[in-house]
């Protein structure tokens, strides 16, 4: 019983105005992609909500449509030619944890014919420490291994942090 109460609760908290929010958009090479992720401050952690499409698609059944997703460090999602946000900069990990226990490390993004949605809970950062921060979806999947980021692949979509309610 605990546990319905529990998701019945988190049901209503997405049901509010988020506290803080980022529009993701793809770079040049991926324009179409687009998105939102809405963060929510509960008593249990933050609640955070992904609705990204036009996520790269392959015709190749083996081919992985997993995407890393991430909060990084920098406050901007612009860049360079090679590197269109280079200004993200690199994970947030306040604690310098190693990978994949940085506090921006989130469960990557699970594409279905380019569309992902997932929500979960997470204890490792609150709204208030992301705010001004970045979302980043990169077009590999993350290894959670390799040092120092999990070998994520390029930067395609980034979103800025920014906060939707007055406190």
């Amino acid at each position: 019983m605990a546990e319905t109460q529990r998701f019945m609760h988190f049901l209503k908290v997405l049901q509010r105005r988020p506290d803080a929010q980022a529009v993701v958009s793809g770079s040049n090479d991926y324009p179409g992609i687009r998105g939102l992720v809405r963060f929510y401050q509960t008593a249990g952690g933050v609640l955070v909500a992904a609705e990204i499409s036009g996520l790269p698609t392959s015709d190749r059944r083996c081919d992985s449509d997993i995407f890393a997703f991430h909060i990084h460090c920098g406050e901007r999602c612009t860049g360079n030619r090679e590197d269109p946000f280079a200004n993200a900069r690199e994970h947030y990990n306040p604690e310098r944890c190693p990978h994949p226990a940085h506090a921006g490390d989130m469960p990557p993004l699970f594409a279905s014919d380019g569309t992902a949605a997932q929500v979960f809970l997470t204890d490792r950062f609150t709204v208030r420490e992301i705010i001004g921060k970045t979302v980043v979806i990169h077009d590999d999947v993350d290894d959670f291994t390799s040092q120092p980021s999990g070998n994520p692949g390029d930067k395609i979509a980034c979103g800025e942090i920014r906060r939707t309610n007055c406190r």
